[in-house]
């Protein structure tokens, strides 16, 4: 019933314009909105009148495990999964906006660009996926902040070399400002 108000709704059409059909059938899925929305809500309504009916049997760690699994894990998987949506459409909306910055620009590896730009959007979805999930959250944690201090290193590092010698330039012209005074 669910599947049919989705179809009736037509939220693949809606799907379709936002160019999400062309990831999901290059990874090898086909577009069925109402297909997956109402096995979600199929397997739900197993799970519920599973949890009663052990209830009713008196099976209560079996009962805990089931409502945890309900409760607690399923919506994180489902907000994971859309983590994951979500940074495919964005990943390649980005690189295509920066290969088209880049040629713009007359930049020689305009390709590379887009393509550091797309990996690094779905490094991110994947450790904010994993996060969610609560899988290896401090090893997540812990790359996540290797990562940042990196970047941070090598920002440094660079500006400081290849600013040598401007800073060689405005260190010297402040001590002739202070000694002419």
């Amino acid at each position: 019933m669910v599947a049919q108000v989705i179809r009736a709704v037509k939220v693949d059409r809606a799907l379709q314009n936002l160019g999400i059909e062309e990831p999901l059938s290059r990874a090898g899925f086909r577009l069925d909105a109402g297909a997956f929305v109402g096995g979600i809500v199929r397997w739900f309504i197993i799970i519920v009148f599973l949890v009663a009916s052990i209830d009713v049997l008196g099976l209560k760690q079996v009962n805990i495990f089931l409502s945890d699994v309900v409760l607690i894990y399923l919506p994180n998987v489902i907000v994971a999964a859309l983590i994951l949506v979500v940074a495919a459409l964005i990943a390649d909306a980005m690189q295509k906006v920066v290969v088209g910055a880049a040629k713009a620009a007359h930049l020689p590896s305009s390709g590379f660009l887009g393509g550091v730009a797309k990996w690094a959007i779905w490094v991110f979805a994947i450790l904010a996926a994993l996060y969610q999930l609560g899988i290896a959250g401090p090893l997540v944690q812990t790359l996540f902040v290797g990562l940042v201090a990196m970047l941070s290193l090598a920002g440094g590092l660079s500006f400081g070399l290849g600013g040598k010698e401007a800073a060689a330039r405005y260190i010297e012209k402040l001590r002739e400002d202070i000694s002419s005074r």
